[in-house]
C-alpha cells in the first residue's frame, strides 16, 4: 500500500476484515499461540504477544479464546503445530509479493499459494528474490487532518525514523521495528491514535498499475488474504 492509494488501501483491508471476522479470528489465534510458543505466556516480556493481544481486542475477540491459544502455545493445551513461512512472487504487471503464513501442512500452503498467483498471472519466485525491496519496520498511518507538526513532534523524540504526509493527507510514521512499541505508546499517550499501526515489509520502489492489471492485483491480494494459512501479504503495487 503506497502513495497517493495508502488511506483508500488501508479502508478497503478494514472493510474486508468487517466482512470477514471468522478468518480474521482465525489469523489472530495462530499468531497468538505462535507468539506464545516462541516468546512465552506473559505479555509484559513478549513484545510479538503483546501486539497479538492488542489486534486481537481491536477484532473484539472473546478472551477465552485468546487464553487457550496462549495456553496452547505454551504447552499447557494440546494443538496443531504451526511454523511461519514466507513466500516471495511477482503479480500482475511485475509488482512484487511478500506473502507470510503460519501453517500445519507447507505441501497445502505453498499449493494453494501458488494456484492463486498462477490464476492471476503471478508465480512463485525463490527466497529472496524480491524480499531486497523490502525493509522490515514499524508502519503506523494517521488520518487526513491529524495535526503533522504534532506526530512529528512526538514521533521523532520517541525514536521513530520518519514521518511523512501522504498525498491523501493521511500521515506515515515510520521506525525500526524495535521502536515500534514505544514509538506507538508516545503518540496514544500524546492522544495521537493511529488508524492503523503494524510492523510490516514497506516497498522501497513501488509500481503503479492501471486497468487490467490493477484490477487482477486487487483480486490476488484478497484471494491470498482469504487463504487460512496466509497472515498477511505486502506489496509493491500502487493501485487506484
Amino acid at each position: 500500500m503506497a502513495g497517493h492509494s495508502k488511506w483508500a488501501n488501508i479502508q478497503h483491508r478494514k472493510g474486508r476484515q468487517d466482512e470477514k471476522r471468522g478468518k480474521v479470528w482465525t489469523k489472530i489465534i495462530r499468531e497468538v499461540t505462535v507468539a506464545a510458543k516462541l516468546g512465552g505466556g506473559d505479555a509484559n516480556t513478549n513484545p510479538r504477544l503483546r501486539l497479538a493481544l492488542e489486534k486481537a481486542r481491536e477484532a473484539n475477540m472473546p478472551a477465552d479464546n485468546l487464553k487457550r491459544a496462549v495456553d496452547r502455545g505454551t504447552g499447557n493445551l494440546e494443538g496443531a503445530h504451526y511454523e511461519e513461512i514466507r513466500y516471495e512472487g511477482y503479480g500482475p504487471g511485475g509488482a512484487a509479493l511478500i506473502i507470510d503464513c503460519m501453517t500445519d501442512n507447507r505441501v497445502r500452503t505453498v499449493a494453494e499459494v501458488r494456484h492463486a498467483l498462477s490464476k492471476a498471472g503471478g508465480n512463485l519466485g525463490t527466497e529472496g528474490s524480491v524480499a531486497f525491496q523490502f525493509r522490515h519496520c514499524g508502519q503506523l498511518l494517521f488520518a487526513p487532518g491529524t495535526d503533522e507538526e504534532r506526530v512529528m513532534e512526538v514521533a521523532l523524540d520517541a525514536g521513530a525514523d520518519d514521518v511523512a504526509s501522504l498525498d491523501d493527507g493521511s500521515i506515515e510514521v515510520l521506525c525500526e521495528a524495535n521502536d515500534f512499541e514505544a514509538v506507538r505508546a508516545a503518540l496514544e499517550a500524546a492522544g495521537l491514535k493511529p488508524e492503523f499501526a503494524e510492523i510490516g515489509m514497506k516497498p522501497g520502489v513501488e509500481v503503479e498499475l492501471q486497468g487490467d492489471d490493477a484490477e487482477r492485483m486487487q483480486k490476488l491480494v484478497d484471494a491470498l488474504e482469504d487463504l487460512d494459512d496466509v497472515q498477511r501479504v505486502d506489496h509493491n503495487a500502487i493501485l487506484p
